[in-house]
């Protein structure tokens, strides 16, 4: 039988992560807020919503530009999954 691994791809910039999200009948998605390390975070607001690449982390998505407790910071839809990375 032949098996494909998938190497594990470590990136410190990349942080998946669960999302509490606002799905309205148009189908736009609107994420409330982050749940990291057992914590969850209110997404204060958000500034921007578009088709993006992480360059930092690597994956393309929807970009949302998002504040949470004041801090800038990257959450990507990327096919089903979200992840994260802080604005520098």
């Amino acid at each position: 039988m032949i098996s494909f691994d998938t190497p594990i791809y470590e990136n410190p910039n990349k942080h998946y992560t669960q999302v509490k999200a606002i799905f309205d009948v148009q189908g736009n998605i609107t994420p409330v807020s982050i749940i990291y390390d057992g914590d969850e975070y209110e997404i204060d607001r958000i500034t921007d919503i578009r088709p993006a690449a992480s360059l930092r982390s690597g994956g393309a998505g929807i970009r949302y530009t998002c504040y949470v407790d004041g801090k800038a910071t990257y959450l990507f839809l990327e096919e089903t999954k979200w992840f994260f990375e802080l604005v520098q």
